[in-house]
């Protein structure tokens, strides 16, 4: 029952990694009108579904990248197996609540956080709280570029830099090299580019993404004794990630899009396809090299630095410093919750303990739905103008969740 509660929560995270990161990829695309609104998160799920088969690096290093639950061969320690592995399961479950909880947050206010360090945090706090500091791979053996440091920390740094050098130099050049060409010429050209890049990007997340979740279900299997192979994820675990973080795409975190899409700069075509491109190529690099990067980080580079690379362009800096303050809040916020959730069930016991951190979940995931209906974004606004109306600009109130959503 507890591992059936873990599964059924890992795909609920996979579900709103879907919906949270839709922005990632199409935000740019809609806010140019490359793409309908719904077309483009359709188009998204598509290849979020596809991208999920295409690569196992990231699933197979994501938990060990970050916690000291697994030996070398990616098998749950021996210790933790004690119990059944009821003990690991209470700490996976606690992890993904914090993961999801903070996902829902910043999507309640319309900040395009990182789901990847959401999922991360929420793990380490609930492995520091099961386990102890020690239970955390901080830096792993300084052989390689590891843990927390490693393969968490100093992606989220350099991954939106690059992303962002790259995305300033692909339009100056593109604004160098069509400077004095009618736009109505070069527009429905850059158009149909976003609409490829856009779906490169959407591949690429679900190369790096989707896998985040088989990770985590695979060692929930192992640790339940489910499944023993640690080099190869369960074909049925690869389609339900899949399908779920694809659902999520497609029912599209519009609050998200609007903010990436309108809030940080007014796009033009041209910039849209320079920064998706930019971003695609980023994330792709990093599904091959086993690296778990924030997809928001990248996308959210990407379009900065599309903003600074164009002549004459407005880059509102206010909306970008509370995106970067959401960032850095991201992991040590959604350990405290993780870390709650572990004591919560802890102090419960057995499945009873399980059963409540579950219900928790759902009472809090309900609440922030109805909050959320009260200042409306769907596929209809999403492109309104982003000074038009300040009042129901989601990311233009303050940056504290529950205040911010009145």
């Amino acid at each position: 029952m507890i591992l059936a509660l873990v599964v059924v929560t890992a795909l609920a995270f996979d579900f709103t990694n879907g919906f949270h990161d839709t922005a990632n990829a199409m935000a740019t695309s809609i806010a140019t009108k490359a793409l309908r609104p719904k077309t483009a998160v359709a188009l998204s799920g598509v290849l979020n579904l596809i991208g999920a088969f295409l690569s196992v690096e990231v699933a197979l290093t994501v938990t060990n990248a970050v916690v000291k639950i697994q030996d070398k061969s990616g098998a749950p320690k021996a210790e933790l197996l004690a119990d059944g592995g009821n003990g690991l399961l209470l700490i996976i479950l606690a992890g993904l609540v914090g993961g999801i909880v903070w996902n829902l947050l910043t999507w309640l206010v319309g900040l395009p956080s990182s789901s990847s360090h959401a999922l991360f945090g929420g793990l380490i706090g609930a492995t520091v709280a099961g386990l102890g500091w020690a239970g955390v791979n901080w830096n792993g053996d300084g052989s390689k570029l590891d843990g927390v440091v490693g393969k968490v920390l100093l992606p989220a740094v350099l991954s939106p830099v690059i992303a962002a050098l790259i995305a300033i130099a692909g339009s100056w050049v593109i604004f160098k090299v069509t400077n004095g060409i009618a736009a109505r010429f070069t527009d429905k050209g850059f158009k149909w580019g976003q609409i490829g890049s856009a779906s490169l990007v959407s591949l690429a997340h679900g190369t790096n993404d989707a896998q985040k979740t088989m990770g985590v279900i695979t060692l929930a299997l192992i640790a339940s004794g489910d499944w023993s192979d640690t080099k190869n994820i369960p074909l049925w675990v690869k389609v339900a990630c899949a399908v779920a973080i694809a659902l999520g795409t497609y029912l599209g975190g519009w609050r998200i899009i609007r903010t990436l899409g309108k809030g940080l700069t007014d796009i033009s075509p041209a910039q849209g396809t320079a920064a998706q491109s930019g971003a695609a190529a980023v994330i792709l690099a990093s599904s091959q090299l086993g690296f778990a990067l924030s997809t928001t980080h990248v996308a959210t580079g990407s379009v900065l630095g599309s903003g600074i690379g164009r002549p004459g362009a407005t880059v509102r800096w206010a909306v970008a410093g509370r995106m970067v303050a959401a960032w850095l809040i991201t992991l040590p916020a959604a350990g405290l919750i993780g870390a709650a959730m572990w004591w919560i069930g802890h102090s419960i016991g057995g499945m009873a303990g399980a059963i409540v951190v579950a219900l928790l979940l759902v009472a809090a995931s309900v609440g922030m739905w109805l909050r959320s209906r009260g200042q409306h974004v769907d596929h209809d606004n999403v492109n309104d103008d982003w000074e038009a109306a300040p009042a129901a600009d989601p990311a233009a109130t303050p940056a504290v969740p529950m205040v911010a959503a009145n």
